[in-house]
């Protein structure tokens, strides 16, 4: 690990953004022309409203500049803020480390349990939980070691006041059922204002398990919603019916690796498609969103996904998609001072296309689109807001950047 000084690796870009709610410091780029993105997989295909694809570029009328606080890190996936101001990172193959805004990389956090980090699995997510200046709660979660196989888990634990380890560790939800498999694990974490804690799940890729996002009964491919101790809320969409799990928020996806609260409490997640497909949605409770049964794009192989059907009686269509896909990581929801223009506005990673894209939402519909960081040149794994408004990453990669994004 090696810290970086701030000024050390700062670059300066000047790009240009958006049309927000307020219109400060922003423009429309190339006469709102969608950004250039390359030939769609499925030309065929239709939105099934307009901006639900391709949605006119935007810019920011400002200088921003970013700057490496710290590489090294090795396949780093989650990010997020201590209430002193130092970031949890993950890195896949199983390590949680602390790093300071300075750019100060700790050692190895230790007490977690072992991950299964096959393909794409490992430590995941981290979260602080909404109690931490009273019980010190953090909040992951990973692919789990089991007996036939493995599934995506959620532990929690008391990070010890000097920061070197997790205690009183406890599994508080396991994804079932139980797969020997290495994709599609999703899976990100987010608690609601009320302190409910949102959990995403991928599909597990094979295709014998697809038909499993469409089963209640499974929780492949669900967003999952608890409570911080892992109990199941009451008001939870499927209590109480028979054959249904009733830890299931919403349904119909395919691997889900962003989930964001909005200030208003709406529930946003991104999830992977195949070539094409990509989504953006407003995750409502109860709602099915139509994987495997509806989906842009095509398979990896090429033909079509079930026919080529985009839309059907009973699923909920995608608010935004892309295609080609950008490879959805990590999103949140921008509500800092540092870019009032921006506020409301999501800001999705992206791992091929490595950015991060800034999409403008007015009345739940995307009206814009900005790539952000493209001069970094790297796969952006996850994103984050610092209380001061700057935009904070890491990268996907064998040496993994924390960067920080922010307002000349």
């Amino acid at each position: 690990m090696r810290p970086h000084a701030l000024a050390a690796s700062a670059f300066v870009l000047t790009l240009a953004a958006a049309c927000g709610a307020n219109g400060q410091g922003q423009t429309a780029a190339q006469d709102g022309a969608p950004l250039p993105t390359g030939a769609a997989n499925a030309p065929d295909q239709q939105p099934a409203f307009p901006g639900q694809t391709r949605a006119p570029g935007v810019r920011t009328d400002a200088e921003l500049q970013h700057t490496v606080v710290a590489s090294g890190l090795e396949e780093p996936w989650g990010l997020a803020m201590l209430p002193d101001g130092r970031w949890l990172v993950t890195e896949r193959p199983g390590r949680m480390r602390i790093v300071t805004s300075d750019g100060q990389v700790g050692e190895p956090i230790s007490g977690l349990p072992a991950v299964d980090a096959r393909g794409q699995g490992g430590l995941l997510d981290v979260v602080v939980g909404p109690g931490f200046a009273q019980d010190r709660l953090i909040y992951w979660s990973y692919a789990e070691p089991r007996e036939g196989g493995n599934a995506t888990s959620v532990a929690r634990g008391r990070l010890s006041d000097d920061g070197t380890r997790v205690e009183n560790v406890e599994v508080i939800f396991r994804a079932l059922p139980t797969y020997d498999g290495g994709a599609h694990f999703g899976s990100s974490l987010a608690f609601d204002a009320a302190g409910h804690l949102f959990v995403t799940l991928g599909d597990r890729s094979d295709r014998p398990m697809r038909p499993q996002a469409q089963d209640l009964g499974s929780h492949m491919g669900k967003t999952i919603r608890i409570n911080a101790d892992g109990s199941v809320p009451a008001d939870n969409p499927f209590v109480g019916r028979e054959g249904a799990r009733p830890e299931i928020w919403s349904l119909g996806h395919r691997n889900v690796q962003g989930v964001a609260i909005a200030p208003d409490g709406d529930v946003w997640t991104v999830e992977h498609g195949t070539r094409g497909g990509d989504e953006v949605n407003l995750d409502r409770a109860g709602v099915n969103y139509g994987w495997p049964d509806v989906a842009y794009g095509i398979e990896y192989r090429g033909g079509p996904i079930n026919a080529g059907v985009t839309a059907r009686e009973g699923t909920e269509q995608p608010v935004y998609y892309w295609d080609p896909v950008i490879a959805p990581g990590g999103m949140t929801v921008y509500d800092g001072p540092m870019f009032p223009g921006w506020r409301g506005n999501l800001l999705v990673a992206a791992l091929k296309e490595k950015h991060i894209a800034r999409l403008v939402i007015d009345d739940g519909r995307v009206v814009g689109e900005e790539r952000l960081l493209t001069d970094l040149g790297e796969r952006v794994r996850d994103v984050a807001v610092a209380p001061d408004g700057a935009v904070w990453a890491i990268t996907d990669e064998t040496d993994g950047k924390l960067v920080r994004l922010a307002a000349r």
